[in-house]
């Protein structure tokens, strides 16, 4: 099974947008992370839309989505969730599940206690919570506004290799897709990674952007924590408070990855989907 390529203006900016399985009632809004693009989700979309239907953003800056013309104040979680909204609200989607890695979890903690409350069934969370590492924060923010440029594809792919590590084991197959979904040419033909450098200004202007207690502390909804072994983005201490407070998320450790797992492997998309099936889906 192959996506199809959507767009919709939301929020008075273009978003581009994969959906998988349209012939199912439920369905799932997968959300990547802060450099990525909807594309990442591929293998988890393909997996669940034997149930359902899978939403795949590119977020506003990233892919395929327009670029802001006022990032200082577009490029944050709330101008994230309010396009999210419109998005879903277009789709005619009165509830659904939510699957964020890193960035794209944010966006739906903040979502699920705002804009959407009541409309997220099941959130699951992709090495992502309500506070971050400060440590790990200031290395992305050394790099997020300073995209790697190289003269050919394959050049980028082997630097992906490197910096994406952590995720854990992909195919060659799977290496070369996120490379080529992934990859814009540069005026002066070189390729760098397919987002709006500019993006990396949420972390100058909005700079408590992901420290997420409140809202995390008012949801009441099934929450599933994915967390890498290595990760050095979501710490244990958080971890542990996370079981503690709000919605006491559940948590599984990812082993053989960092932040984030790549969620492409049989065992991390058999425990998403297991997740949400509890709540039910027609087959």
């Amino acid at each position: 099974m192959n996506p199809s390529s959507h767009y919709l203006r939301c929020e008075g900016r273009e978003l581009h947008y994969t959906e998988w399985g349209s012939e199912h009632r439920e369905c799932v809004i997968a959300w990547h992370g802060l450099a990525r693009t909807g594309r990442d989700m591929d293998e988890l979309a393909r997996h669940l839309s034997t149930h359902y239907r899978v939403i795949c953003p590119d977020t506003l800056g990233r892919g395929l989505s327009e670029w802001s013309p006022a990032p200082a104040t577009e490029y944050c979680l709330a101008f994230y969730v309010q396009q999210a909204t419109a998005l879903v609200d277009q789709l005619g989607l009165k509830d659904f599940h939510w699957v964020g890695t890193s960035m794209g979890g944010a966006i739906g903690t903040l979502a699920a206690a705002t804009r959407l409350r009541g409309r997220i069934r099941r959130l699951v969370l992709n090495d992502n919570g309500p506070q971050l590492a400060e440590e790990a924060l200031q290395r992305i923010r050394s790099y997020a506004g300073q995209p790697a440029a190289f003269a050919t594809v394959s050049e980028l792919e082997q630097y992906f290799r490197k910096v994406y590590e952590p995720y854990g084991w992909l195919s060659d197959a799977q290496w070369r897709q996120l490379t080529e979904t992934s990859v814009r040419r540069l005026p002066d033909g070189r390729v760098t990674p397919h987002y709006d450098p500019a993006m990396a200004l949420q972390f100058t202007h909005h700079p408590d952007d992901y420290l997420l207690w409140d809202a995390w502390d008012s949801l009441a909804l099934p929450v599933l924590c994915l967390r890498g072994e290595h990760s050095d983005l979501l710490l244990e201490s958080t971890v542990q408070a996370m079981r503690e407070r709000g919605p006491a998320a559940a948590v599984v450790t990812i082993p053989g990855c960092g932040h984030a797992p790549a969620l492409n492997v049989p065992e991390q998309l058999a425990l998403v989907e297991r997740f949400l099936r509890a709540d039910g889906v027609a087959a």
